[in-house]
């Protein structure tokens, strides 16, 4: 594998080279990449639930009190999740309250369409001053899950080897080269999930591998319904360019919803043992409207 970035860090990249799924599903569609999955792609997905075994693909958490001082959702020496006990009263009960950082980066969480906003618009298109308001989203919102996300699951594992070299641009490449060497195709509506072999850090000394623009447009071509991984976007940015292709082109170009920071260890050894990569795939976010995103617990059933 090359560690060296594909892409022309000095050139610009215009809004018609960039893939855009925008007026695809209407005007008011908020429900994007997730439209491909049909019922064909659910019963793809089924028939893969063969034996019941089951994987979860999310970090674990272990709240942290909640105490006075500041709650910086963006830090990772802040858990994700901060904790409240309270007594109840008279009743043998216990009962806590949570206050929560939907995007941090120790939180496996669905990013709902509205959490990237492109040239001032939301996908599919829509002003922004119409989506965002300070009581939250009224379009783009978490509310577009409320069917949760049943398909199938493909994992494609590019540190079958090893973690991959910092820096690297995932390319199609990558993608193609994994599901020869795996024996699967991702199909139009299937949701591909991606393992590097990264615990998600920030540090410029150790720049960390990344989903290329490229990359990207693969996934528009195959019809992505859905992507998880362990890592998405480069940090720093692969091409200046275009920084973060996944977070700033498939969110609100495509409308692709990310499951990001997913845990994916116990997933590769599975797969890896029982020489199958593909499986039923269950999103099951909790019903709160007009997130940007939320926590979730994906799980892998094979």
């Amino acid at each position: 594998m090359s560690t060296q970035p594909t892409n022309d860090a000095t050139a610009a990249v215009s809004e018609e080279e960039l893939p855009s799924n925008w007026g695809r599903w209407g005007a008011d569609d908020e429900l994007g990449t997730l439209n491909l999955i049909t019922e064909e792609a659910r019963a793809r997905g089924a028939a893969e639930a063969r034996t019941g075994r089951v994987v979860s693909l999310a970090q674990p958490i272990r709240p942290t009190p909640l105490v006075s001082g500041p709650f910086a959702p963006t830090s990772g020496d802040y858990a994700p999740v901060q904790q409240l006990m309270q007594y109840t009263g008279d009743a043998p009960a216990t009962a806590d309250m949570m206050l929560v950082a939907n995007h941090h980066v120790r939180s496996t969480h669905l990013d709902a369409l509205g959490h990237q906003i492109r040239d001032g618009r939301v996908y599919p298109g829509r002003p922004v001053a119409e989506c965002v308001t300070p009581a939250g989203l009224r379009h783009g919102s978490t509310a577009a899950f409320a069917a949760g996300i049943v398909t199938r699951g493909v994992l494609l594992d590019l540190a079958f080897d090893g973690p991959l070299p910092m820096g690297h641009p995932i390319t199609p490449e990558d993608f193609e080269a994994a599901e020869a060497r795996q024996g699967v195709r991702l199909e139009s509506g299937d949701a591909l999930v991606v393992r590097c072999g990264w615990v998600y850090a920030i540090d410029p000394a150790k720049p960390m591998p990344g989903i290329s623009l490229d990359a990207v447009r693969w996934m528009h071509r195959r019809g992505v319904s859905l992507y998880a991984g362990d890592l998405g976007d480069a940090f720093p940015p692969l091409d200046p360019a275009v920084p973060g292709p996944l977070h700033r082109v498939a969110i609100p170009l495509l409308g692709m919803p990310l499951i990001d920071v997913a845990e994916l260890e116990e997933l590769a050894a599975v797969c890896t043992e029982s020489q199958r990569y593909a499986f039923l795939l269950t999103v099951a976010p909790p019903r709160i409207h007009g997130l940007t995103g939320v926590p979730v617990n994906p799980l892998a059933i094979f």
